[in-house]
C-alpha cells in the first residue's frame, strides 16, 4: 500500500498530551497509509525525550529565532516538515488534537477526494454547541456586522474582512501537488499558521471546505488552546488558566486517556 497522507505535529512541551496523541494515532490509523513528522520547538523537557524514542516517527529537532513568538514558530516548524512531504496529502494537527476513531483518516481523504477542486479540508472551530446558542450567535454577528457596515467603522469581527474564516492547523488537509504548484507556505508572511496558504488556494480558483464540527467531533476532538494553557509564558491569560486546565482534564478523562498512557505497547 502507498502511503497517502503525511501528518505534520508541531509540538512544545506538553509531554503528557504528546504521548496521548501519538499513541492515539497509532491506535487507530493504517500506519501503511502514514508518515508523521514530529516538529519540536526547543522544549528541552521529558516531552522531547519521549520523541527521541520513538522509532515510528521522524523527528526534526528546530532551533527558535531570536525573539520569535509562540504564532511564528508553530508555522515555522510546520514549514520545516513540509519540506519533507513525499505523499500526495499533508495534514496538520496540534498535539491536543485527540483521534478518537479508526475510520478518521478515511473520512478525512473521502471529503477532500469528493472533487479535484477541493484544494483543502478541515476545521475552523472544533467544538459543538447547542443550536440555540448556534443561532444566538448568529444573530448577534449579524448585527454587529450591520452596524459596523452602517456606521463605516473598522472592526474585527470573525469571518469577516480580514478576519476571515480559514483552515486551522488543528485539524487542516491539502493536496500537496497545489502547494508545489503555487509554492506556499504555512507562515505565509509570518500569518498565523494556514491563513494565507487558505487565501492563496481560494484566490488561484480552489475549494476550501469548512466540515461541520458535529460530524467531525465522531472522528477526533481538539482541546483548544491546551499548549499555552499549560505553557502561561506564551501570552494565556492568566484567569483563562484553571478554566483551561479543567477542560484538559475533562477531555482526558472522557476518552479514557489514562488507559492510553498506560499502554506503552503503542510506542513501538
Amino acid at each position: 500500500m502507498k502511503k497517502q497522507v503525511t501528518i505534520l505535529i508541531p509540538n512544545y512541551k506538553t509531554p503528557e498530551l504528546t504521548k496521548l496523541c501519538l499513541r492515539l494515532i497509532r491506535k487507530h490509523t493504517d500506519q501503511r497509509m502514514i508518515d508523521v513528522i514530529v516538529i519540536d520547538n526547543d522544549s528541552n523537557d521529558e516531552s522531547l525525550a519521549y520523541l527521541r524514542s520513538l522509532s515510528w516517527i521522524t523527528l526534526l529537532e528546530r532551533k527558535p529565532i531570536p525573539e520569535e513568538g509562540a504564532i511564528s514558530s508553530h508555522s515555522r516548524a510546520l514549514d520545516l516538515a513540509l519540506e519533507q512531504v513525499n505523499t500526495p496529502y499533508v495534514l496538520s494537527i496540534h498535539t491536543d488534537t485527540l483521534i478518537s476513531h479508526p475510520l478518521w483518516l478515511t473520512f478525512l481523504l473521502s471529503q477532500i477526494q469528493k472533487r479535484p477542486t477541493i484544494a483543502g479540508v478541515g476545521s475552523w472551530k472544533l467544538e459543538t454547541k447547542p443550536f440555540w446558542r448556534q443561532a444566538l450567535k448568529t444573530v448577534e454577528r449579524n448585527a454587529q456586522l450591520a452596524y459596523y457596515h452602517l456606521m463605516g467603522k473598522a472592526h474585527g469581527i470573525e469571518g469577516a474582512g480580514d478576519n476571515y474564516y480559514y483552515l486551522r492547523s488543528h485539524c487542516a488537509m491539502y493536496r500537496m501537488d497545489l502547494i508545489r504548484k503555487f509554492d506556499l507556505r504555512f507562515s505565509g508572511g509570518d500569518k498565523v499558521a494556514g491563513k494565507d496558504m487558505h487565501q492563496q488556494l481560494v484566490h488561484a480558483g480552489y475549494e476550501m471546505i469548512f466540515l461541520p464540527s458535529n460530524v467531525l467531533v465522531n472522528y477526533l476532538n481538539h482541546i483548544n488552546h491546551a499548549t499555552t494553557v499549560l505553557n502561561p509564558e506564551l501570552s494565556t491569560r492568566a484567569k483563562s488558566i484553571d478554566k483551561g486546565l479543567r477542560r484538559i482534564q475533562d477531555s482526558l478523562r472522557n476518552m479514557n486517556g489514562d488507559m492510553i498512557l498506560r499502554d506503552t505497547s503503542l510506542d513501538y
